[in-house]
This record gives structure tokens, C-alpha cells and sequence, in this order.
């Protein structure tokens, strides 16, 4: 059945693979701030799009009651904007700190907070937020992103237990890096390690949100298995030089 999706920074990277196969079967309205990247991505693949800035409660609000005026409802919420931030954090640009948590943790507050009354009218709905695996776990160099990735995962798991008596799904998934389409410092270039190709993270955005009505998937993980291979690697190395 088709189901109208709202896809925050869907003018790029995963948001972008995701448009591209979502508006196959269903009804795909994407947000971004760059309205030339917005308008080209939904001209391509004969979707929907609003610029909108996720930090902005006030704007995000306005948005959404314009996609409901038009559509009359809102199914499924994938909060997919975010940036990264790398260096120590005495290295990081104050400026560049407060915009990767306004925009990765702020942002899916504000964007979910505005969805959920349609949501709770209809008593339906599904929310995904797109995470990293550095909200559940940490790395150097990259302070500022995991605060704001484990910030999405506490609000997540509190948002599960205060919307599952109105019949509104949430899940988390953490994600290991992509093969491309990251957003370093505000540019975007392809890895340099072995990262899982987005088509495999659309393939399970598509199972979770084919699941019936009563099923819930919480959360998962999803990452290259190379990348399970470095951290087993690196655990054994500090557990070797803990002895």
C-alpha cells in the first residue's frame, strides 16, 4: 500500500537513495536546505519537496502542516539530516559544534515533535531515525558527533515507550559507515575504508517499514563486515596492551 514519507536531507547521500526508491510505490516528500539540490533530486524522481531548516522548530512546524494540508497525512518520518564533526574537541569551531548538535539531535526533536499529532490522530505511524553506530558507541576525534548521536539514541528509546500506546512505531538504526555520501566538515567525499553501500540501508528502511501494524523493530545495527573486523582488531590490540 502506499504510504506518504517525509525524508529529512533528502537532497543527498543515503536521503537521496532513499527518494530514489521509495517514490517507486509511495507518496515521498524530501527536506533539505539547498533548494536547487531539493528541486533537482525531486524533478528526477517525481516527488515532493520543501526547503526547511530542521534547527528551526517554528519553520519545521509550518512545513509539516503544509504536507498535511496537501496529503492529509503523514505514515512514515525518516530523520535523516546530519553532519559530522571530526579533531579533538578543543579543535572544534564552537560555530561548527553548535550546528552539528542543533541540526543531528535538534533537528529529529523538532521534525518529530511537529509530525507525531497527526500521528497520534490517526493512531498510526512509523518514525525512523537514521543513527550511527557512535550512538551506542564512541571514538576519538569524534566527541561532538557521538554526543549528538547518543543523544538521538536517549531520545529514541524514551520516545518508543511514550508513543507505543498510540500505536506509533519508532525505530533506530545504527548505522556503520557508508561507502560514500558522508558528509565530513561540511563536504561531501567518498571513504576511504570499506563502508556499506546505501542501497543496503534502503533495502532495510524497506523491510521496517513493510512490517505489519503490530510488529515493532526497535532498533538495529547495520555496518560492513570489515568494519566488525576493525573493531574486534582494535579491542584485542587495548586488551593486549592492558595486561
Amino acid at each position: 500500500m502506499s504510504k506518504v514519507i517525509v525524508i529529512t536531507g533528502g537532497s543527498g547521500g543515503l536521503g537521496k537513495a532513499l527518494t530514489e526508491d521509495l517514490t517507486k510505490d509511495n507518496k515521498v516528500i524530501i527536506l533539505a536546505t539547498n533548494q536547487e539540490e531539493l528541486k533537482k533530486v525531486a524533478e528526477q524522481n517525481n516527488c515532493d519537496y520543501f526547503v526547511c531548516d530542521v534547527t528551526n522548530y517554528y519553520e519545521v512546524e509550518e512545513v509539516i502542516d503544509d504536507i498535511i494540508d496537501k496529503y492529509g497525512v503523514i505514515d512514515v518520518l525518516i530523520n535523516n539530516a546530519g553532519l559530522m564533526a571530526e579533531e579533538e574537541l578543543d579543535r572544534n569551531d564552537p560555530d561548527e559544534i553548535k550546528n552539528v548538535i542543533e541540526v543531528n539531535l535538534l533537528g529529529v526533536i523538532n521534525v518529530t515533535k511537529a509530525v507525531i499529532p497527526i500521528m497520534k490522530e490517526n493512531k498510526n505511524g512509523l518514525i525512523i531515525n537514521s543513527n550511527s553506530k557512535y550512538g551506542i558507541s564512541s571514538k576519538i576525534e569524534r566527541t561532538v558527533y557521538c554526543a549528538s548521536k547518543w543523544g538521538v539514541t536517549g531520545f529514541t528509546k524514551s520516545l518508543q515507550l511514550e508513543l507505543a500506546k498510540y500505536e506509533i512505531k519508532v525505530t533506530d538504526i545504527y548505522l556503520g559507515a557508508l561507502s560514500k555520501g558522508m558528509n565530513m566538515n561540511g563536504i561531501k567525499k567518498d571513504r576511504l575504508i570499506d563502508g556499506i553501500d546505501a542501497k543496503e540501508v534502503v533495502r532495510l528502511v524497506k523491510f521496517i517499514i513493510d512490517t505489519p501494524k503490530d510488529v515493532m523493530i526497535p532498533e538495529v545495527v547495520i555496518k560492513h563486515i570489515n568494519d566488525l573486523i576493525r573493531e574486534m582488531n582494535i579491542t584485542l590490540f587495548n586488551e593486549s596492551n592492558n595486561i
